[in-house]
């Protein structure tokens, strides 16, 4: 029996049957009933994704070593200069806060939060990046509220 993964998001390398195909987000569940499985998102508010309510069992515990694990959405600290893309269209300095987030295919997107008179706002669009950008990023720690997580939301 293979060790699992920990829960968290992840990238699928491998399809599992028909519904999930390779190259998508997922989030991963190592336990439960009938057993280990995978949820599609179902959405995103504040570019976070939130995900199905049902999943989808893996097959075999070997099949979860195919996942590849994806940084934490969520706020971090620019450690050094870099642009979004070879084109240079946009310019993170050190010290911005960013937000980061991800598409349907798991690839990695960059928020800029905004200070505004109203507080910090949250943009709807946000900039591709690629995963070796990411190693300039060092994550925040931010409180979360203690609501009822809405549903969708696992853990």
């Amino acid at each position: 029996m293979a060790e699992l993964p920990p829960c968290g998001i992840y990238r699928t390398t491998r399809p599992l049957g028909d519904d999930v195909p390779a190259g998508r987000l997922v989030f991963f569940h190592n336990h439960g009933e009938p057993g280990p499985g995978v949820y599609l998102p179902s959405g995103w508010v504040a570019n976070r994704a939130s995900w199905d309510e049902n999943g989808h069992t893996i097959p075999e515990d070997e099949w979860a070593a195919s996942l590849s694990p994806l940084r934490d959405e969520g706020f971090y600290r620019v450690t050094e200069t870099f642009t979004c893309c070879d084109q240079r269209c946009r310019v993170y300095e050190p010290d911005l806060l960013v937000q980061l987030g991800y598409d349907a295919e798991g690839l990695p997107i960059l928020f800029v939060p905004e200070w505004t008179e109203a507080g910090l706002a949250l943009p709807e669009l946000g900039l591709h990046i690629d995963e070796e950008r990411l190693s300039r990023l060092a994550p925040l720690t931010v409180a979360e509220a203690d609501d009822e997580p809405p549903s969708g939301t696992l853990h």
